[in-house]
């Protein structure tokens, strides 16, 4: 003899049935502003540290920064510029996607 589920299981599996299913989300909630707002931040970080390297850390000389901390300075510059740039040209190119619609 098989074992019947539960009426409610069966009336959330109905319910779950008629509902039209959402192929694309929507422009609220698609990641947009999450991207441009994070890749825009990353993308000024990256920026501010090129800035401190060159000024406040004491500059960069035919063999590299003078300092440690220009040293860390250029390593946070590397690696903010192009994933911070990667991540506010996929949120810009998302949000012209978006403006079309």
């Amino acid at each position: 003899m098989p074992i019947k589920p539960p009426v409610n299981a069966r009336r959330e599996a109905d319910a779950l049935a008629q509902k039209p299913a959402r192929l694309t989300p929507t422009s609220a909630d698609d990641g947009t502003h999450q991207l441009l707002k994070w890749g825009g931040s990353t993308l000024a970080v990256g920026i501010l540290c090129a800035l401190l390297t060159r000024t406040v850390f004491g500059g960069i000389g035919p063999q590299g920064p003078h300092t440690n901390s220009g040293w860390m300075a250029l390593i946070v510059t590397m690696m903010c510029l192009p994933f911070g740039f990667l991540l506010f040209l996929l949120g810009a190119l998302k949000w012209l996607r978006n403006r079309r619609r």
